[in-house]
């Protein structure tokens, strides 16, 4: 069976399980249009995910290796957000106008932004990354394979450093299952990599909170390869709150005294006690960013503030595990906290970790 074919037979097989039967003929037939390359449509919005509580609606995009809202190889392909709107306000969304697949992150075209197809993600998503690379890559030789945590594996092409830009070769995307309900999604894949000695059974699921503006993402990694892993993770959190342009009537406040790394000599941003707040509205090709520390060694510093005055909206993010890591990076389309924790899992053991996203709105 040609690989386009096993493909397409892999998707049914998938979307079956849980889509009614005449959307299953709507998108067998779409699916063979596609494989002779004669389609005219988007599945993208067709394997989207509704997810709502009364309080919050989402939009959650679903793993596809054929017509996914993303397919690069940097970020985790599970749970990737949207939209979610909660008391009139929309916190997610496209940082970008455009995407190119030979842009590397993204440039600026005129009044665009355009992302390369390893940026083109939205919401809180989340990268892994082992020594700054992903699992396995150091040691692989060219042609050899590594892993990328939620997306798959790998092939490594030449000796070049390793580029979380880069789109690599997916040799295998692992089983993927996809599981929603009404107010949650929930996503399982599985990955065996025999020729590096990795493997991993990676579930997270996306859940609204009864009754409560709040959003919570579960993890569960269990390690059913020969060797250890040992990785970092991180949500990016493209923050796009109604689209308003980064600058003033934003500020991000932490738990503890932040000690920039570097001194912050920046026209369009300050650091102020627990406080970063903007002084200057972002335009341009204007970038700001804050590498933090300052932070302590227990999960009770995991917990981000960011608000937007003028709108009068505000969210607060918690996780459960220390901070490994942390950083401001902002332009004036998308502000994104980048909080980093450490995992490590010996061969037949899991572990857990969540994030817990707090929606509210406060006086303008």
């Amino acid at each position: 069976m040609p690989f386009r074919c096993k493909q397409i037979d892999s998707q049914l097989n998938r979307i079956s399980s849980y889509l009614p039967l005449r959307s299953i003929a709507f998108l067998f037939g779409a699916l063979l249009t596609m494989s002779m390359g004669l389609s005219r449509i988007s599945l993208a919005e067709t394997h989207d995910v509704q997810i709502g509580n009364g309080l919050i609606h989402a939009t959650i995009h679903t793993p596809d290796p054929v017509s996914g809202f993303y397919r690069g190889t940097r970020f985790d392909w599970s749970g990737i957000i949207g939209s979610l709107n909660y008391d009139g306000h929309n916190y997610y969304g496209p940082w970008f106008n455009k995407t190119d697949p030979t842009v590397e992150d993204f440039i600026y075209d005129g009044p665009d932004i355009v992302a390369g197809p390893s940026s083109a993600v939205t919401g809180p998503a989340e990268e892994f990354l082992t020594n700054h690379a992903a699992l396995g890559f150091i040691e692989a030789s060219p042609g050899g394979t590594f892993l990328k945590i939620g997306v798959g594996v790998l092939r490594k092409p030449d000796d070049a450093k390793y580029s979380i830009f880069r789109v690599y070769d997916i040799v295998d995307h692992g089983k993927w299952s996809v599981r929603p309900k009404p107010e949650s999604v929930e996503f399982i894949q599985t990955v065996r990599d025999p020729s590096s000695g990795y493997g991993y059974l990676y579930r997270k699921i996306v859940r609204l909170v009864p009754g409560k503006p709040q959003m919570i993402i579960e993890h569960h990694l269990t390690n059913i390869g020969k060797r250890s892993i040992a990785t970092s993770v991180y949500d990016h959190n493209f923050l796009v709150l109604d689209r308003q342009t980064i600058g003033p009537d934003f500020t991000i406040t932490l738990p503890f005294e932040i000690r920039p790394a570097e001194p912050v000599n920046s026209a369009f941003g300050a650091v102020d006690g627990k406080t970063i707040h903007y002084v200057k509205e972002m335009q341009g090709r204007d970038l700001f960013g804050v590498n933090i520390e300052g932070f302590g060694k227990t999960s009770k510093d995991y917990e981000i503030t960011i608000e937007n005055a003028h709108l009068g909206a505000g969210m607060k993010i918690t996780g459960d595990h220390p901070l490994e890591t942390e950083e401001l990076w902002s332009i004036r389309s998308t502000l994104a906290m980048e909080p980093f924790i450490h995992l490590s899992i010996e061969p037949g053991k899991s572990v857990t970790w969540k994030y817990t996203y707090t929606y509210y709105s406060i006086p303008k």
